[in-house]
């Protein structure tokens, strides 16, 4: 997994120099990028949750951990990709 987090800083960096050789900006300001990514978690997240409340079960500690814990940062890597 720290292949996928290295190779996903590399490109960042890579994205960065490239904008600063061509003397542009990037896209959004970093902040407004962050609660952008913040944004789409929360959104993608939500659904079940709110399948949860719909059909009244109960939202606790619990189930949000078995629910949530490997998907919310923590996604494995593809397959090909050993962890260092």
């Amino acid at each position: 997994m720290l292949k996928t987090y290295s190779v996903s800083l590399f490109v960042g960096i890579l994205a960065g120099l490239i904008y600063a050789l061509l003397d542009v900006n990037s896209p959004a300001p970093p902040i407004v990028a962050l609660v952008g990514l913040a944004g789409m978690q929360m959104g993608e997240h939500a659904i079940p949750l709110i399948k949860k409340i719909i059909k009244r079960e109960p939202v606790n500690l619990h189930w949000f951990r078995h629910e949530y814990k490997h998907n919310i940062g923590d996604t494995p890597p593809p397959s090909g990709d050993k962890t260092s």
